[in-house]
């Protein structure tokens, strides 16, 4: 059985969680909690799994650790005999990518900044260095990346097209760290939020949190 190193209410580690369930995909997995709050994914024995001392982290049975998200589920979306998550067609995979980029670099990453920057985060034995003012900047680009894909829900159903894709859970995760920061998504990005009410009936986004 394959191990997940995350943290159950962990916006990144929700990324996979979201995945491993539409894929129908806990069982292959046993969850291991590494406690953000106290500094634990900083240690050097965690390191020792993920360079980059972030969560989440998939050990594979060989020993192999796969961090970042989009690695992880790029993995698991291609255990089964047809990928559902990172497309099928050239066109769809570099669609889906390019827009799960646009959904870390626009909107999730700035809210993880902000988080880490201009609040408290995760308290002074974990924050050693905070710069406020660069978190207030990325709060406001989080703002902008959320009126974009506003925008671009506007002419289609999905984040990447017309199928469900990581590109839509990766939004979903920044609508995840908001709503933990309490920070206000606009409530004219209509669009957005008709989205975001469709994705939150999804059993896999409904039930992200009580998994492992």
């Amino acid at each position: 059985m394959e191990i997940l190193h995350d943290f159950s209410r962990g916006p990144y580690p929700a990324r996979v969680r979201i995945a491993l369930a539409e894929l129908g995909l806990q069982y292959r997995v046993r969850f291991v909690e590494v406690d953000l709050r106290t500094g634990a994914h900083k240690t050097p024995a965690f390191r020792a799994k993920n360079y980059s001392g972030t969560l989440p982290v998939l050990e594979l049975e060989d020993g192999t650790f796969l961090a970042e998200c989009t690695a992880i589920t790029e993995y698991l979306d291609h255990l089964g005999p047809q990928p559902r998550l990172t497309g099928l067609t050239a066109r769809e995979r570099g669609v889906i990518h390019m827009m799960n980029k646009r959904a870390e670099i626009e909107f999730l990453d700035p809210i993880s900044v902000y988080f880490h920057h201009a609040t408290p985060g995760l308290g002074p034995e974990v924050e050693l260095y905070q710069n406020r003012e660069w978190g207030l900047q990325m709060r406001d680009k989080a703002l902008r990346g959320a009126a974009y894909f506003d925008h671009v829900l506007a002419t289609r159903p999905h984040v990447a097209g017309e199928v469900f894709s990581m590109a839509d859970i990766t939004v979903v995760a920044g609508f995840i760290f908001a709503r933990l920061l309490r920070l206000e998504i606009p409530a004219e990005l209509h669009h957005l939020h008709a989205w975001h009410d469709r994705m939150r009936t999804r059993p896999s986004v409904r039930g992200w949190r009580e998994m492992g």
